[in-house]
């Protein structure tokens, strides 16, 4: 199976779809990352973001693995792990910039598409982030679009970081969430869920409240699904 879930930044979509594939014995695959990872690599050989054919190139040349183990999603960019500095704050400053570059996302489709499939094959997969539920994989078997208020997206963020042991100022943590939200979405609707997906609030949930609202989905079209492998993970 697939279960797609989509929703902005601070609705709960990574860190509950990890759970979610541990739960059910799925792969996971963490699309966010893979933009991250090409802003980081651009930054750090030196490229100019607004040169929208520059990225493009860089994306469709890099070398992008993507771990899908939900326990230890590892991604790595010619053959080193860049799990940490994908999530600095540098790379969260700009990875709009390249999330809205038309070329990219056209060259990362494919790959996410290409991990769909083979994932399918061992089993079945969780997939999150913009566009899941609509462009990357509209025929899912299961698609979910998490949503919160902004106090609480803002709210979340801030321990995020806090347990990284970083701290940022109101305006950046606004930044951070709210402009590339807006930013994102200027290429991609995640904000309200489309015709047959499902969506959860996940504003007064907690953690455990949101991961069973998704599996809900799932147990709803086959109660059989609740059934994890001994180690939770596929």
């Amino acid at each position: 199976m697939t279960i797609a879930i989509d929703g902005p930044s601070g609705s709960g979509k990574s860190s509950v779809s990890r759970a979610v594939a541990r739960r059910l014995g799925l792969r996971y695959l963490d699309t966010g990352a893979m933009f991250r990872a090409v802003t980081w690599w651009c930054v750090e050989h030196g490229f100019d973001l607004g040169d929208l054919d520059g990225v493009a190139r860089a994306a469709d040349g890099m070398q992008l693995r993507m771990g899908t183990d939900p326990v230890d999603p590892a991604v790595e960019v010619d053959g080193q792990r860049v799990d940490a500095p994908l999530r600095t704050a540098q790379v969260s400053a700009r990875v709009s910039r390249v999330a809205t570059n038309p070329q990219v996302r056209s060259t990362l489709a494919q790959q996410q598409r290409r991990i769909i499939a083979d994932a399918r094959r061992c089993g079945g997969i969780v997939v999150e982030g913009r566009d899941i539920t609509t462009v990357i994989a509209p025929d899912a078997e299961y698609r979910v679009l998490l949503s919160a208020s902004e106090e609480a997206r803002l709210h979340r963020r801030a321990a995020e970081l806090q347990a990284q042991g970083q701290e940022q100022e109101a305006e950046q943590l606004r930044d951070q969430v709210l402009r590339r939200d807006r930013d994102d979405a200027t290429v991609s609707d995640f904000q309200a869920p489309a015709a047959g997906v499902h969506g959860i609030d996940t504003s007064a949930l907690t953690f455990e409240e949101a991961v069973a609202a998704v599996v809900a989905v799932v147990q709803t079209a086959d109660p059989s699904a609740d059934n994890p492998t001994p180690d939770g993970g596929p």
